[in-house]
């Protein structure tokens, strides 16, 4: 499905010496999945697998160039139109969850999070009503949600092809997304929970970015963030996105555990 994606890029990065690589460039992609899959160390790729050197620069030239935005959003179009609706939303919801960070992670790119008491990298997302990634960002964890929101809005409005009239978020966002919103010809309505009701109850639509975070951290790579870049982290998230929008389009979903005990039993 997204062959012709990476042919193209391919074809625009030829070798000097007209050298094609020793690697399937498919193998690339299992291999960039595997990880994100599965959490692994760079150094624990399995075996047939290719090589850690190999991997990391494809991963890195895609995150650097854009290519992997070009795969996300390829699928996302096909997703949404497999539903029939149109490429591009007219709502998108937005929230920010902050992550721990590994021991290798600068602290020139990370904060604590006083609200959450969490110490590492705040990600924020864009989604639509199916859950699918619009936008995303990853900025220090002390960075407050209303920062977060405006990279995010200035994103949709840049990639959703200028169709998104309305965005829903939670009330860690301010006056100032609303205002900056309204600039982007976007109706921001921050959605406000019911004093009277405990615990956690799902709100109508704004509950899809709430899944979307769930679905994420079966992402082994994405539970804590591993990466020294902040572009690297928001990669991983387009990357384990296309890995859902795959399955979805093709019918397959990668076995859980309890699949597995139930087929025992």
């Amino acid at each position: 499905m997204i062959e012709p994606v990476i042919t193209a890029w391919k074809n625009r990065h030829r070798s000097v010496s007209g050298h094609q690589g020793a690697y399937d460039i498919r193998e690339i992609v299992n291999s960039i999945l595997y990880q994100g899959r599965t959490g692994c160390q760079w150094a624990y790729l399995p075996h047939d697998l290719p090589q850690k050197s190999a991997t990391y620069y494809y991963f890195a030239a895609w995150r650097d160039d854009g290519t992997d935005q070009v795969i996300h959003e390829l699928l996302r179009c096909q997703v949404r139109e497999r539903v029939r609706r149109l490429e591009d939303p007219t709502l998108v919801v937005l929230d920010t969850q902050s992550v721990h960070v590994a021991a290798g992670v600068p602290a020139s790119t990370s904060g604590h999070d006083p609200a959450k008491r969490v110490p590492g990298r705040k990600r924020g997302l864009a989604v639509d009503v199916l859950g699918l990634v619009i936008a995303v960002t990853v900025l220090d964890a002390n960075t407050h949600d209303n920062a977060a929101g405006i990279v995010l809005l200035d994103q949709v409005a840049e990639h959703a092809g200028g169709t998104v009239r309305k965005a829903l978020v939670d009330q860690g966002f301010k006056n100032q997304v609303v205002t900056h919103g309204a600039g982007l010809g976007i109706d921001v309505e921050i959605v406000e929970r019911n004093p009277h009701v405990k615990g956690f109850v799902p709100q109508p639509k704004r509950w899809r970015v709430e899944q979307t975070y769930g679905i994420l951290i079966l992402h082994r790579r994405l539970v804590r963030d591993y990466e020294y870049r902040p572009s690297s982290s928001a990669s991983r998230v387009y990357w384990a996105m296309t890995h859902v929008m795959t399955g979805r389009l093709t019918g397959t979903n990668a076995p859980t555990w309890r699949e597995t005990q139930a087929a025992a039993a």
